[in-house]
This record gives C-alpha cells, sequence and structure tokens, in this order.
C-alpha cells in the first residue's frame, strides 16, 4: 500500500491528528494543542494512507545548531509494527542531523525499540510535568 509523507501543515485535520493520538495510544491531545505544538516544531512529518487517511505524525523541535528533541511519534494501530514507525524516527533524525545532540523523549516500554535505532538512556534528564502524580503512574517519573 502506498503512503504520502509530507511536512505541510495545512494539510492536516487536527481532530483527524488527535484521533490518531487516541488511538496511538499516546494519550488526549487536543486538536488546538496539536495544531500549536506542531506549527512550533521546526521538524514535523505527516503520513496518509492511499485512501487519503492520516496514519503516523511525528516532530522535532530544534534549535538549528545545539539540540533536537523528537516527540510525538504516533503509528495508527493498523501500520505499527510495519516499519512505519521506524522510518518516522530515522527521517527526524536525519532531518535533525548537525545538531549537537538529538533527545527522544518515550512511551514507558519502548526504550528498546529507540535503542536499535542509535539512541541511549539519558543519565541526567529531569523533568516538571504539570500533573506530576499521572506522569509517575504511568512511568514517566521516578516517585521520590
Amino acid at each position: 500500500m502506498p503512503l504520502t509523507w509530507t511536512d505541510d501543515i495545512h494539510r492536516i485535520d487536527w481532530e483527524e491528528l488527535a484521533r490518531l493520538y487516541r488511538l496511538a495510544p499516546l494519550g488526549d491531545k487536543p486538536p488546538e494543542v496539536l495544531r500549536t505544538v506542531f506549527g512550533n516544531s521546526r521538524f514535523r512529518f505527516f503520513v496518509f494512507d492511499e485512501a487519503g487517511r492520516l496514519v503516523a505524525a511525528g516532530r522535532a523541535l530544534a534549535d538549528g545548531a545545539d539540540c533536537s528533541y523528537i516527540c510525538d511519534v504516533a503509528v495508527l494501530p493498523g501500520h505499527q509494527g510495519t516499519g512505519l514507525g521506524r522510518e518516522m524516527v530515522s527521517r527526524l533524525v536525519e532531518v535533525s542531523r548537525g545538531h549537537r545532540k538529538i533527545i527522544l523523549y518515550s512511551v514507558p516500554g519502548k526504550e528498546g525499540f529507540y535503542r536499535k535505532l542509535g539512541f541511549r538512556r539519558l543519565l541526567t534528564g529531569m523533568a516538571i510535568f504539570a500533573d506530576e502524580a499521572t506522569a509517575i503512574a504511568r512511568g514517566h517519573l521516578e516517585a521520590d
């Protein structure tokens, strides 16, 4: 099945993208939030199937020299396991080349997948979450 890749945010139905994130599952991300974060990202890719349905998305926040941060990589369940997620991350890494560091935020349990793509565990990563209790429950943060 042929897939079409684009970085054009003007082609995106933000409700459809929000649905993709729920199904992937990466949580509930409101359409208006997705419009903001993808609009503010230096790099982004969207993938459509032959029927024009959005089946994958991903983005990277980058400053052009020092740091590129890959996040929000989502693949529709019916397309998971096909190499599409690997291709998404590989493309985001490629457009991020030239930055001194490329950082990736992972869903707990997916670290092995990203390790195969060249990522290594950060020993000094720290975070502040708006909803700390949920982040601890989902395995993103250590409990004190």
